[in-house]
């Protein structure tokens, strides 16, 4: 016998109405990639009943159980985290053999190996675009607080989507909180992205990682990071940078400007 394997089975719910179709989705766009930002299907089963799909087992659990725990993860690993989130997003969107939105990128759907890297994960919601399509129309897909507002508006459905997520959960990497908060004393700061941008008008940016003197230490790259999160979560979709440039950006290739004020 060879060395035993450690794998991760994902059972899906046959009593779920779209069950069949994310299945079906799930292998075909995992079938189509390779990054080391992704993870790796391993196998499935589909018969009778039965819809099972096997991935490789990653020992570190989610982003969301890293970032939400009780202790505060370290900095310079929340950086590395959150650029191999970008580099995997932008192999879906335009290194790999045909255009895929994700459509629900949140930190529960991005796992961690024995490393820390990032492999983005659960691809059951996904689109996949011919090579010389853009956009799509579909139904509104993804999770509250993460959705970005093309869904609402009746707008042709891009890759832009999963920028606005992206910037959404890159401010939760850099706050370690939720995007969400109602429990907090103060109202202004129940929503992330409204707080990250008023400390970001007000120079009070340090208030957003308080407490947390590795993030302290490295305010410019702080700062950095929050401007492109700004970026992303642009309502207008056509202001977001492609997954390629906020790569870029946060690898420090290019310059980030200064983001626009959200509108009123």
């Amino acid at each position: 016998m060879g060395s035993s394997v450690h794998v991760a089975v994902k059972k899906l719910n046959n009593s779920f109405q779209d069950s069949e179709r994310e299945f079906r989705t799930e292998v075909s766009v995992i079938g189509q990639t390779h990054h080391k930002n992704l993870v790796r299907l391993l196998g499935f089963c589909d018969e009778g009943q039965q819809r099972l799909l096997v991935y490789e087992f990653l020992s570190n659990g989610t982003l969301a159980s890293f970032l939400f725990g009780d202790l505060k993860p370290s900095w310079n690993r929340r950086i590395e985290i959150a650029i191999g989130i970008a580099r995997g997003l932008l192999y879906l969107h335009e290194e790999c053999s045909g255009p895929i939105i994700h459509c629900d990128i949140k930190p529960q759907n991005i796992l961690l190996d024995d490393y820390y890297n990032a492999r983005i994960a659960d691809f059951g919601l996904a689109k996949l675009l011919m090579m010389n399509q853009s956009h799509t129309n579909t139904a509104i897909r993804g999770t509250k607080g993460y959705v970005a507002p093309d869904w609402f508006r009746h707008m042709p459905i891009t890759a832009k989507v999963d920028v606005y997520s992206y910037g959404v959960m890159l401010l939760e990497i850099i706050c370690c909180r939720k995007s969400v908060y109602m429990e907090s004393d103060l109202e202004d700061k129940a929503i992330l992205t409204d707080w990250a941008y008023d400390c970001y008008q007000d120079g009070t940016l340090d208030a957003l990682v308080e407490y947390d003197v590795e993030a302290l230490d490295d305010r410019k790259r702080m700062e950095k990071f929050v401007k492109v999160a700004i970026w992303c979560i642009q309502e207008d979709p056509s202001l977001r940078p492609t997954m390629r440039k906020v790569t870029q950006m946060l690898e420090e290739v290019v310059e980030v400007p200064v983001p626009p004020c959200p509108p009123l």
